[in-house]
């Protein structure tokens, strides 16, 4: 097992806690900003009061507590550094060097506008230059960076580009597929609309063959249903 070599910081987004202190790096709030657990809940019952309930009735009196413990499980991607997820990798391959794929890698993330469910897939593809990752890695990879406030698009580019960065590989590939309740829930309340979105790298933006074959191997998701 050989380390891989340590990606350059400006292009890997880390979790709280780990590397530069400075926001684009961390991705969240410095340590020091963060809001107590009390303040926290007390901004819960300024939302209930605001939407015109009373926070102190009988079913609302553990609301505060339980929307504080809910949003630990959701944004617990914060908590995490993508690239240590990955730094485990193994040479003994007996020469493989064709494409790893995970498909259908279920994600539940928040939209950072309005702050509701982006409920979808991801797929996921590299092609090994000398070194493969556990399959389970990739999953918690994709989990680390859904469990934010997020949007698609950079959410898609994330990932790609921290195994890019990490494993060099000689290529990566993802795409995500999800329905975002900011759209289904309010605004415009269109349902049973899916985006898509996809970051090609390497041998998979270059070779047409290479990005066909990813495409076939993952089908088309959206119109296999949930």
């Amino acid at each position: 097992m050989t380390p891989p070599k340590t990606p350059h910081a400006d292009n890997v987004v880390r979790g709280p806690g780990h590397g530069s202190t400075s926001g684009s790096l961390r991705h969240g709030a410095p340590d020091e900003a963060r809001p107590s657990r009390a303040e926290a809940e007390e901004a819960v019952r300024t939302l209930i009061r605001w939407a015109g309930d009373d926070p102190t009735r009988e079913g609302l009196v553990g609301t505060p507590d339980r929307v504080v413990r809910s949003y630990e499980e959701f944004f617990a991607g914060y908590e995490i550094d993508p690239v240590d997820i990955l730094q485990r990798t193994f040479e003994e391959t007996d020469g493989y060097d064709e494409m790893v794929i995970l498909r259908d890698i279920r994600l539940e993330s928040y939209c950072e506008h309005h702050m509701v469910p982006i409920i979808g897939k991801a797929h996921v593809a590299y092609l090994p230059r000398h070194r493969v990752v556990g399959i389970s890695k990739l999953a918690r990879l994709v989990e680390a960076y859904a469990k934010r406030l997020q949007i698609q698009e950079k959410m898609t580019a994330q990932i790609a580009n921290t195994i890019d960065e990490v494993l060099q590989p000689e290529g990566v590939a993802v795409v995500i597929e999800a329905q975002h309740q900011c759209m289904t829930t309010r605004g415009v309340h269109k349902t049973g609309v899916t985006m898509v979105t996809s970051r090609m790298l390497g041998a998979f933006r270059t070779d047409p063959s290479t990005r066909r074959e990813f495409l076939s191997m993952i089908g088309n998701p959206s119109s296999r249903g949930e």
